[in-house]
């Protein structure tokens, strides 16, 4: 459906630029329904032109996007990847600094925990930031401002614990839930429910989402690899390719 989109947005483009790119303002009506009917024939005749016209369009559009997601990564990095706040894991010295957008209720961003994990584990050199970015209703709300409560009162340690925790807890998640899950962990699941009304919690969702909107993010997950913005869910080999990529640039 999309290609189809972008073959009648050439096709009217290859249609009109003719006209609009010569001074054939002269024309009789007939004779500009004349010469269009020449250029639809042919495009009949000859649909290849047409589909290499389509492929230079999203070249050239994909080409854009990653020059308009790089602006947009060098505008907002010092909030991205020092914002002070923000749980650091993996290689706090790492070579490659990878940025997630997670929400706890998100099929996909639990879909990348383990191989997210099992990046960090086997380079052994990546640094990983979590932003806590709720946006599919009450219980990632919920989740969320429970993660940030535990790392304010018990620090990143628990905090890491609570992420890994919630990204693989089955069924509902509610303040019953969440506090058993907690006191499972040797963490005041309590103390973290009541530590959830701190308005430091609803400055740092606040934060996060003006961040987004500011990097035109709306989605869960979402990845910022250095340089790289990666909307959506990204394979385990996806990311180890990205990795190894931005290794040779920066080498190179």
């Amino acid at each position: 459906m999309k290609r189809f989109g972008l073959a009648l947005t050439v096709a009217a483009g290859l249609l009109a630029a003719p006209l609009a790119a010569s001074d054939l303002t002269g024309l009789t009506d007939d004779e500009r329904a004349a010469f269009r009917n020449e250029v639809r024939a042919y495009l009949l005749e000859n649909p290849e032109v047409l589909m290499e016209a389509i492929e230079v369009l999203e070249r050239r559009n994909a080409a854009e996007q990653v020059a308009n997601d790089g602006a947009l990564v060098a505008h907002n990095a010092e909030e991205l990847f020092n914002d002070g706040f923000s749980h650091v894991t993996g290689n706090p010295d790492g070579d490659i600094t990878m940025v997630e957008f997670v929400d706890y209720r998100c099929g996909y961003c639990r879909k990348a925990f383990p191989e997210l994990k099992e990046l960090i584990k086997t380079d052994g050199n990546i640094r990983v930031i979590y932003k806590e970015f709720p946006i599919l209703g009450e219980e990632s709300t919920l989740t969320s401002r429970f993660a940030i409560s535990a790392q304010l009162l018990a620090g990143q340690e628990a905090y890491g614990q609570i992420h890994d925790a919630m990204m693989v807890m089955r069924g509902n998640a509610t303040p019953e839930t969440l506090v058993t899950l907690a006191g499972s962990l040797g963490l005041d699941g309590a103390a973290i429910l009541d530590g959830m009304s701190n308005p430091r919690v609803d400055e740092i969702i606040g934060q996060n989402h003006l961040l987004a909107q500011r990097m035109q993010i709306s989605g869960t997950p979402t990845f910022v690899m250095e340089d790289q913005l990666l909307r959506g869910y990204v394979p385990l080999d996806g990311m180890q390719q990205i990795v190894a990529e931005l290794r040779a640039a920066k080498d190179g």
